[in-house]
C-alpha cells in the first residue's frame, strides 16, 4: 500500500511539473507578442520613447517603433521611406491623404501589432502584419474621405511601374474614382495592402479592434487589444483551461481509486 502511494505521489509531481512547464511556455509566447517592433525596413529594434514624433505620428511618442525622422518622412508625398507617390492619379484630397499618413504612422510606429506579425521572404523586410483587426469606423471613414480621390489599382503593394524611381500606374490601368476599385470600405481596407488589415465587426473602444486614430491623453487603446489577442493566440482564451482541468480530474480520480 505504501509503495503504491509513493508511486502515485511521484507521478503526481511529474504531472504538475509538466503542466507547469506548458503553462510557462504559453505565458512566454504571449509576452513575446507584446510591445514589439517588426523586423522591417525602417522599424527600430525595440520600442521606446520618441518625444519629437511628427504631427499625426505623435500619439505613439511615449512608446514607438519609429524614429523622429521616419515620422517626418511619413508625411511627405514621395518620401525616402518607400518612394511611394500618393498623387499617382492627380492630387489626392487632403482628407483622404490624412488616412494614408495615419496608416503609415500606425505601421511604422505601433508596438502593439505583435499578434499579427508574420515572417516574409522579401528583400526589403523580414516581417509584415497580416489581418490586423481594424476598427470598422476607422475603415468606413477612410473609405468615405477618399471617395473623391482617384487611383488606378486595388492592390497598392505590387504591380506598379517603378522605372522613374517612384510608383506610376502600369500600362493599361485607368485612373478612376476610389469607389471604382474599392466599392466598399471592406474592399478598401482588406485589399489595398494585401490583407494587412481585416476589417473588424467591433467598434472603437471595444478593446477588440485596432484603432488607427486615438487620443494619447486617454492612453493607447491598442495595448489592451494586443493583450487580448496575444492571450487568445497563446492558449489563454476561455477554453484554454479545460484540458488542464480535465487532466486534473482524471488524476484525482486515479489517486482516489
Amino acid at each position: 500500500m505504501a509503495q503504491r502511494m509513493t508511486t502515485q505521489l511521484l507521478l503526481l509531481l511529474v504531472w504538475v511539473a509538466v503542466v507547469g512547464e506548458a503553462q510557462t511556455r504559453i505565458a512566454r509566447a504571449r509576452t513575446e507578442l507584446l510591445n514589439v517592433c517588426m523586423n522591417a525596413k525602417h522599424h527600430k529594434e525595440k520600442p521606446g520613447p520618441e518625444d519629437k514624433l511628427h504631427e499625426q505620428c505623435r500619439p505613439w511618442r511615449k512608446n514607438a517603433c519609429c524614429s523622429t525622422n521616419t515620422s517626418q518622412e511619413a508625411h511627405k508625398d514621395v518620401s525616402y521611406l518607400y518612394r511611394f507617390n500618393w498623387n499617382h492619379c492627380g492630387e489626392m484630397a487632403p482628407a483622404c491623404k490624412r488616412h494614408f499618413i495615419q496608416d503609415t504612422c500606425l505601421y511604422e510606429c505601433s508596438p502593439n501589432l505583435g499578434p499579427w506579425i508574420q515572417q516574409v521572404d522579401q528583400s526589403w523586410r523580414k516581417e509584415r502584419v497580416l489581418n490586423v483587426p481594424l476598427c470598422k469606423e476607422d475603415c468606413e471613414q477612410w473609405w468615405e474621405d477618399c471617395r473623391t480621390s482617384y487611383t488606378c489599382k486595388n492592390n497598392w503593394h505590387k504591380g506598379w511601374n517603378w522605372t522613374s524611381g517612384f510608383n506610376k500606374c502600369p500600362v493599361g490601368a485607368a485612373c478612376q474614382p476610389f469607389h471604382f476599385y474599392f466599392p466598399t470600405p471592406t474592399v478598401l481596407c482588406n485589399e489595398i495592402w494585401t490583407h494587412s488589415y481585416k476589417v473588424s465587426n467591433y467598434s472603437r473602444g471595444s478593446g477588440r479592434c485596432i484603432q488607427m486614430w486615438f487620443d494619447p491623453a486617454q492612453g493607447n487603446p491598442n495595448e489592451e487589444v494586443a493583450k487580448f489577442y496575444a492571450a487568445a493566440m497563446g492558449g489563454a482564451g476561455p477554453w484554454a483551461a479545460w484540458p488542464f482541468l480535465l487532466s486534473l480530474a482524471l488524476m484525482l480520480l486515479w489517486l482516489l481509486s
